[in-house]
């Protein structure tokens, strides 16, 4: 079979592409972030911090479920579509896609019944005593389990495509706002927390699967039309299902392993420590998130480059796409997290009275996440370079740690014990294949762009807070103004330094609009 291969882009064109995918991502991200913040704040502050608990456990609950049935489809149709896009096989597209939609749809109907079955037993199980309302409020999340899988993937498939303005309007936007506007009814309507608030954080997954339904039908199609009539025969569903499955099928069970990291201890917390602990870990976990959402927001905007450029086994390029999109990385994430370190206890006061006992939590893992930010996208570029073996024995590794250490400490530490299970999966997912990549591939990520950021976060972040550390014991004022001073130093070393960081590449927007 003939194969076309495209021209190589230039350094610039390349990054400048990537930086114009991030910049959208980051937009779109920092509306989900302000989105999830205030959902949480809703929350906590509309329910008691048991009845927080309860909605926390459940969302976990069903957080680990919605990535069971997503089996690891994500990143392969990021990949297959990618690399079919490169290599001139565009009749191989559709097969791709209905090879990972099928099973998809078929594992989230089953995980659906079966879990509204053994509700009841699950529930029991896992507390020592009866919770009032846990069951109608899995069984209310378990409905959506499906949809929520089926969202992910149609838009994980766009990406494929190069499109992230799917993902932006339907996920980060969409989907996120949706989720914050109904869960701020249910507050101010003072309704149950146990059916009518896991309804309507769920709910917008509905409208969100079918706009991304209809999206990627309509790239499909396209894609298909500008074969021309020349182009070969659509092949079968069925001759891609084992290539498809090949990869993605450690993809699954590494997707479900990370999703039990981040989640499970929340649930645990819940069954081995009560309600209340299981919400004052999630309120002091939150602030993570939101310097990870700039993580996830760069590693879409790379995913398919980075496959496309390792499908010509062109390392050179990855490597530099690698270390710029590390450098990004930690030049957004590492001021929110020095921020979140320095200020932990008058942030946690956002969610209200008894959340601000989890501070040294907060601390002890934004410290962890400088380490895990700093060695980049690991598992997107392994993913990329179709090692989905090797993140899944990763995964698998840093998962066994985690639970081990939560049964462990748990019941000794509470929320603290939960926080160093976590943290000793994080840096196992990330030193390990941050080696891998190295000893494999001769990639990695520590260019004079992560290091020039890295120095930049610390001198106008970390040093002044510790500073005002040793002679007061700083409020929320203190925070508003290290943040404002740190943030104008920040913005002005970034703008003299832009050419080490690679921040010249924004420059190839406009010639790249129309990719």
């Amino acid at each position: 079979m003939a194969t076309v291969t495209p021209t190589r882009p230039a350094g610039g064109a390349e990054l400048g592409g990537a930086a114009r995918h991030g910049v959208l991502n980051l937009l779109g991200v920092a509306v989900a972030a302000v989105a999830g913040f205030g959902l949480n704040i809703v929350v906590t502050r509309g329910w008691s911090m048991a009845d927080a608990g309860l909605f926390f456990a459940a969302t976990s609950a069903f957080m680990i479920a919605y990535a069971a049935a997503r089996l690891g489809t994500g990143i392969g149709s990021v990949y297959f579509i990618s690399r079919y896009r490169t290599l001139g096989q565009p009749e191989r597209i559709r097969a791709s896609v209905l090879a990972g939609l099928l099973p998809l749809l078929v594992m989230g109907v089953l995980l659906t019944t079966v879990g509204w079955l053994f509700t009841p037993r699950i529930v029991e199980l896992t507390f020592a005593e009866p919770v009032p309302g846990a069951v109608p409020a899995l069984r209310a999340l378990l409905l959506f389990v499906p949809v929520a899988a089926l969202c992910d993937f149609t838009l994980s498939a766009c990406r494929g495509f190069g499109k992230m303005r799917p993902l932006l309007l339907i996920e980060r936007l969409g989907r996120t706002l949706l989720q914050f506007l109904a869960v701020l009814v249910v507050a101010v309507l003072g309704l149950s927390a146990t059916t009518a608030l896991p309804l309507a954080w769920a709910l917008p997954y509905v409208p969100a699967a079918l706009a991304a339904v209809f999206w990627l039908t309509r790239l499909v199609r396209r894609a298909e039309r500008a074969a021309g009539p020349a182009s070969p025969q659509p092949v079968s569903w069925r001759e891609e299902f084992v290539p498809y499955w090949r990869y993605s099928g450690p993809r699954a069970l590494s997707g479900l392993a990370q999703m039990v990291v981040q989640r499970l201890d929340i649930v645990l917390l819940g069954a081995l420590r009560g309600l209340s602990e299981a919400a004052l870990y999630t309120a002091a976990t939150r602030f993570l998130t939101l310097g990870q959402l700039s993580g996830q927001a760069l590693s879409t905007a790379v995913q398919h480059r980075l496959a496309e450029h390792l499908a010509r086994d062109d390392r050179a390029a990855a490597g530099r796409l690698y270390q710029a999109a590390t450098a990004w990385l930690v030049l957004l994430a590492w001021p929110a997290y020095l921020l979140f370190a320095s200020f932990a206890e008058p942030m946690l006061s956002l969610f209200g009275s008894g959340y601000d006992a989890g501070r040294t939590v907060t601390v002890y893992l934004a410290l962890t996440m400088l380490v895990a930010t700093g060695c980049g996208m690991v598992d997107t570029v392994l993913n990329m370079a179709g090692k989905t073996a090797w993140t899944f024995y990763n995964a698998l590794s840093g998962t066994v740690v985690n639970v081990v250490a939560n049964v462990l400490l748990i019941p000794r530490y509470g929320v603290m014990g939960a926080a160093i299970a976590w943290s000793a999966s994080i840096l196992i997912t990330n030193l390990v294949p941050l080696v891998q990549l190295h000893r494999a591939f001769r990639l990695h990520p520590f260019g004079p762009g992560t290091l020039t950021a890295a120095g930049l976060a610390l001198a106008c972040f970390g040093v002044p807070s510790l500073a005002l550390h040793a002679v007061t014991d700083p409020g929320m004022a203190s925070l508003l103004v290290v943040a404002a001073l740190g943030g104008a130093g920040y913005a002005v070393a970034v703008w003299r330094l832009r050419g080490v960081l690679q921040l010249d590449a924004l420059r190839a927007l406009r010639r790249n609009r129309g990719r």
